[in-house]
């Protein structure tokens, strides 16, 4: 049903006669939402197909030219969601970049130019200004009014709470019955709304008014939380720069409009520039940070002929770039749409008190109306009896310990992750994280610790002081990954290096400079190979077949010793994955570092590598798993996983990577743990069987009363406290889990 709208859109168009219109959707954040959406535009004359995307925010209507200007905004207003005609062009299809995708601004710039979705980060910026928060304050500050005047004045109880509990109930009753009328009558409104009534007829109004309140900041939240992860996705668009040094008929190069860049046109790139489109080297060699696309922590040598990204950053030398994709086609734009594609395509998971209200409200209807109707037409029973009799099935059916079993579960399971450091995204995602059967890893950042060390030090003659001090004297002041690598590695020896002099990057090769009077260089080994013994040079490809990078340290033009250094995994990696693994869920590896480096590290962690993958390549492999039936949870902390963050069953993001990855993901590990990934899948099984310990405590209480009260054995005011008491064990029950480490 919830498939991507590029995809939707082009199969609605099969039938020429139809048009297809869309509508922006506010206040829609869960799967129930997109089922009575559905529902209700469905039987809309002259509506013929309905595709809605929660994660997009979007409904996409099929239509013939009957269709009236608001048929479309009027029901869903009487649901309680807002609705607005979406611009064509804003959507995820290729046409939805345009030139945005191409021209967003750099870490110094703001947007020179409106993107089309820059009310959606109006909305989240305002989100206190809807509707929805509006009903969860008031009806918070009514049910706070309530009671302290019942706490100041004991005698206004009997009218404070109802009042209180009318603030709430009266909006969620009217989107019931709009939701009934529209062709969902069983919804969590209606469990709610007969919940409420129910309670406010047993006396037990200042819980059905703290229910309601806790329902609807449940919702507000999980509102916020999709607001967020629509908004958190368009900020890519910021790592490409809005302007470009173009190349035109010999003259200076000139900065012209990034998004305006045709193909095949030159453009220069300067030595700490962001590339600013897609394109194939013609001259100049330069280290380039392609970490914002595949992930890899080392920056990666370009000359003549290579391929480069935008949005990468070039190093230390200047590149001339032949543009080889327009703005809306270039890598960041192919990522933004990749994810909003996984987005719209993954269908909404539907929480399991939205699964229990289709079943339970209309069975405790059913059994009423068969007590109050079969014996007297049957049998000749009172009218008057079995009517009282069926009042109190109703009662006693009233599903406030129910109600209240599963968002007390949930809250409390979500409260003891965030304790630990696991944030996780709404109840959904707590309960979905319980069923994963493969884990898919991204290496740099999330398997490993995201930043080169020193693994090992070969001295050629002297010894390892002497080669880490001049090694550290050429990196002084520099930034590079594997330069902070060598002046940590000094550091932590108490190594205080010495000045050194005439320092010059050798683009693609390394340093040179003077250290004490001496020619001392840092250089790659395949710049070096003729000063190399054999004995040496086998050692320096030893570590390259590790995974490692290898620097050889050159003095006065003689090899004097190689520094190997790698990205090494976190402490508890392999005891995660074996954690996991105990669990009977597989993990892999997926990254976009080398082959050789990711087979040294998936080697050591005893897993499965995949490399060498661009964003799209992750999001295949997802895919692929997912369609041989395997339930997938994508872990990683770049933006080059976005899409496959959001199209896995649940996306777990690395507290401390990329806000785009953060804001995709489903949820987010805070303290970089790889073993917290079993520890959230325990969570969830956790909390999962203590919300269906709650569910049999309740009904197995409801069912005992509801047959003797049916039997005469017992009356209505035992049966009554016996709800009460359903209620004040499930929610001690689901307490429990505040405590529990999983």
């Amino acid at each position: 049903m919830h498939e991507s709208l590029s995809d939707s859109q082009s199969g609605m168009q099969a039938d020429p006669a139809l048009r297809t219109s869309r509508y922006r959707v506010s206040g829609m954040d869960c799967g129930s939402c997109a089922a009575k959406i559905e529902t209700a535009l469905r039987r809309v004359p002259g509506i013929r197909e309905v595709r809605v995307s929660v994660p997009a925010g979007t409904v996409a209507v099929s239509h013939d030219d009957t269709l009236g200007a608001d048929a479309v905004v009027r029901p869903l207003a009487a649901l309680g969601y807002g609705a607005t005609p979406a611009d064509p062009g804003a959507g995820a299809g290729p046409s939805g970049c345009g030139g945005g995708c191409g021209g967003g601004a750099d870490h110094a710039h703001s947007h020179s130019h409106t993107h089309s979705h820059s009310h959606g980060d109006a909305d989240e910026a305002s989100w206190w200004r809807g509707g929805k928060a509006r009903l969860t304050m008031t009806a918070g500050a009514a049910l706070a009014a309530a009671t302290v005047l019942g706490l100041l004045v004991p005698a206004t109880e009997p009218w404070a709470f109802p009042l209180a509990l009318m603030v709430g109930l009266v909006p969620m009753a009217r989107r019931a019955l709009a939701a009934a009328r529209a062709g969902t009558p069983f919804s969590i409104e209606m469990l709610m709304t007969v919940a409420a009534i129910g309670a406010l007829l047993i006396g037990a109004v200042e819980e059905a008014a703290t229910v309601l309140v806790l329902f609807l900041i449940g919702e507000l939240l999980e509102g916020v939380a999709a607001g967020r992860a629509r908004a958190g996705i368009r900020g890519l668009t910021a790592l490409v720069p809005d302007t470009a040094l173009l190349e035109q008929d010999g003259g200076a190069p000139q900065a012209v409009p990034a998004a305006g860049l045709a193909v095949g046109s030159v453009i220069l790139v300067r030595p700490g520039d962001r590339v600013a489109a897609d394109g194939i080297v013609l001259s100049g060699r330069s280290a380039v940070d392609e970490s914002p696309v595949t992930g890899e922590s080392v920056p990666k040598l370009k000359r003549e002929g290579d391929a480069v990204f935008a949005g990468t950053i070039n190093a230390n030398g200047a590149l001339r770039v032949r543009v080889t994709a327009a703005a809306r086609d270039n890598t960041i734009a192919r990522i933004v749409r990749l994810v909003e594609e996984a987005q719209a395509s993954k269908a909404p998971t539907e929480r399991l008190i939205d699964r229990f209200a289709r079943f339970y409200t209309p069975g405790i209807v059913g059994v009423a109306a068969l007590v109050a109707l079969v014996p007297p037409l049957a049998f000749g029973g009172g009218w008057s009896e079995w009517i009282y009799r069926a009042l109190a099935v109703l009662l006693i059916g009233c599903p406030c310990a129910l109600v209240i079993s599963t968002p007390a579960a949930i809250a409390a399971g979500l409260s003891n992750g965030a304790r630990r450091g696991l944030l996780l995204k709404g109840g959904a995602v707590l309960e979905a994280l319980g069923r994963i059967t493969t884990v898919a890893f991204d290496k740099t950042g999330t398997l490993t610790e995201g930043r080169p060390r020193v693994t090992d030090l070969i001295p050629f003659g002297g010894s390892e002081a002497e080669l880490l001090a001049d090694a550290a004297a050429l990196e002084a002041g520099s930034s590079h990954p594997l330069a902070r690598a060598i002046l940590a590695a000094a550091a932590d020896r108490g190594i205080a290096p010495p000045a050194a002099g005439e320092v010059t990057a050798l683009p693609g090769a390394g340093l040179n400079g003077r250290v004490a009077g001496r020619r001392v260089a840092l250089l790659s080994p395949q710049a070096v190979t003729s000063a190399l013994r054999p004995a040496q040079a086998e050692q320096a490809a030893a570590f390259a077949e590790a995974g490692k990078t290898v620097s050889v340290l050159l003095v006065d033009g003689i090899a004097a010793g190689l520094i190997a250094m790698r990205d090494e995994p976190r402490p508890d990696a392999r005891s995660g994955i074996a954690a996991l693994a105990r669990a009977g869920i597989r993990s892999l590896m997926v990254t976009g570092d080398n082959t050789r480096t990711a087979g040294a590290v998936a080697g050591a962690l005893g897993m499965t590598a995949h490399a060498e993958l661009l964003p799209e390549d992750k999001l295949r492999i997802v895919r692929g798993l997912q369609a041989d039936g395997q339930r997938v949870a994508k872990v990683g902390d770049g933006i080059n996983d976005a899409p496959a963050l959001a199209a896995a069953d649940v996306g777990i993001a690395m507290g401390s990577g990329t806000d785009v990855a953060l804001e995709t993901a489903d949820a987010a590990i805070l303290h970089g743990r790889v073993g917290d990934v079993a520890a959230m899948v325990a969570l969830s099984r956790r909390t999962m069987a203590n919300i269906r310990q709650n569910i049999a405590l309740a009904l197995g209480l409801k069912a005992v009363f509801l047959l003797t009260t049916v039997l005469g054995i017992t009356g209505l005011w035992p049966a009554i406290l016996a709800d009460t008491g359903a209620t004040v064990l499930v929610t001690a029950n689901a307490l429990r889990l505040l405590s529990v480490r999983a």
